[in-house]
């Protein structure tokens, strides 16, 4: 899910009115975080990778554990709400910073809907080197949610879901995703997606996205 009102690009802050639900607006950015924000983000998202694969000894593990609770005792140290942080407001890295998403870059916006790059890294693995069928939705779920801002200029929520799996996904290769309108009803949008490897049909999606109205969560 995605409040789809974030432009890429946008290079200022929007601060609006929030009164219990979602902003009209997010507040983004470029340069919160500082300009090292992007590197920070990708050694996390290079953990994650490693850590998936990882086979550590006891001595290492010990290690490890001590080190990251030292990071995350820093890290509660300097946590903001959700509205601020960089991550998901960093409109110009991949996924807006959120390290949550699958990384993605958009290529374009326009009245065919929004294109992007998607990379599934190795976190993302579900098995005999292809991507988790989980994280190919959520790729879906944000960029569908995107799609849905540009064809209404407001911000919506996932009604449903539906992803069909055409083929393998595969990791660590730049897929070619695209989200689309395919019609509108009131404050429902109904919503098409497509993910490609090259010229191969990876998975499509079918979402119905609702309008939210001013306040609603």
């Amino acid at each position: 899910m995605t409040d789809g009102s974030i432009s890429p690009a946008t290079t200022t802050e929007v601060e609006d009115p929030h009164e219990g639900g979602f902003r009209a607006r997010a507040a983004i950015t470029t340069e919160r975080g500082g300009p090292r924000y992007g590197e920070f983000s990708e050694q996390v998202r290079t953990l994650m990778d490693r850590v998936r694969y990882a086979c550590p000894t006891p001595e290492l593990t010990d290690e490890l554990i001590d080190k990251l609770a030292e990071i995350n005792a820093k890290l509660a140290e300097v946590r903001i709400d959700e509205w601020h942080s960089p991550a998901g407001t960093r409109v110009d890295l991949p996924s807006r910073g959120n390290i949550t998403l699958p990384p993605y870059e958009i290529t374009d916006v326009g009245a065919d809907g929004v294109f992007a790059t998607v990379t599934f890294r190795d976190f993302h693995l579900g098995g005999n080197n292809a991507a988790h069928g989980g994280h190919v939705a959520v790729a879906f779920d944000d960029l569908g949610g995107y799609a849905s801002a540009v064809a209404i200029r407001g911000v919506s929520r996932t009604a449903y879901l539906t992803v069909q799996y055409r083929s393998i996904t595969p990791l660590n290769t730049p897929l070619k995703a695209r989200t689309w309108a395919d019609r509108i009803d009131g404050r429902k949008v109904y919503i098409k997606g497509t993910l490609h490897d090259g010229d191969r049909l990876c998975a499509e999606m079918d979402a119905l996205f609702i309008k939210l109205n001013p306040g609603q969560h």
